[in-house]
């Protein structure tokens, strides 16, 4: 199979994307083979409902027909979906008497250098992103990065969508992921071979059943 498919029924599919392959389809022949179009292959009538960056790995959500597909688009647009991700980003990142910190700046498209985000106090759309510091146990599957330097690997809960929104949060308050080719400096980029940041849990309502689901997905770093 050409993709891994996590759960399936007549209504909804969830799909664990690895990093380095498209969500949908982009500009230029180079760039039509996509998450979207391997699943379409299996069940045409799978429809995108969200995104997640190229160089991200983890859950996705499709829907089967168009019904669903709008019942499960107006449940992310209305902040009905959680969504959960982990990351390792560069310095030690301290932790705080409260669980979970608040990043809470806005972000704007970058127009000079689009599609690249920027923070913006003036123009930028309100952005916020929950995060703490990871205290779980490091994965072992193999991912490897650069250890010789401080870095801290953090939970992330976004609360609102922006494109990039946890990568330009993150480096905004100096902690870039480690990986990121496109917000952090060239030292932070080069110490992974990949993006370090995975989706790694999405709760929802079931467009159909109404029932309360959630899907894990282990971190691969």
């Amino acid at each position: 199979m050409p993709f891994t498919l996590v759960f399936a029924d007549n209504t909804l599919l969830v799909l664990d994307k690895p990093s380095g392959l498209l969500s949908v389809p982009g500009k230029g022949e180079d760039k039509q083979d996509c998450l979207s179009r391997r699943v379409q292959a299996q069940f045409p009538d799978a429809l995108v409902v969200h995104r997640l960056d190229m160089a991200t790995s983890g859950l996705m959500v499709m829907a089967r027909g168009p019904v669903a597909q709008r019942t499960l688009s107006d449940a992310f647009a209305n902040r009905q979906v959680q969504k959960c991700y982990r990351a390792v980003v560069d310095r030690v990142a301290a932790q705080t008497q409260q669980p979970w910190q608040m990043i809470d700046l806005p972000i704007a498209l970058h127009w000079p250098q689009r599609p690249l985000r920027h923070i913006d106090t003036v123009t930028g759309k309100p952005s916020q992103t929950e995060w703490q510091v990871d205290s779980a146990t490091p994965p072992n599957h193999g991912v490897q990065f650069d250890t010789g330097r401080p870095y801290t690997r953090v939970v992330l809960k976004p609360i609102t969508g922006r494109s990039h929104q946890l990568r330009v949060h993150l480096a905004a308050i100096g902690h870039p992921i480690l990986g990121d080719t496109l917000y952090a400096p060239i030292e932070v980029q080069t110490r992974s071979a990949r993006l370090l940041l995975h989706a790694s849990s999405l709760t929802l309502t079931h467009p159909a059943t109404g029932q309360t689901m959630q899907f894990d997905s282990s971190s691969p770093f």
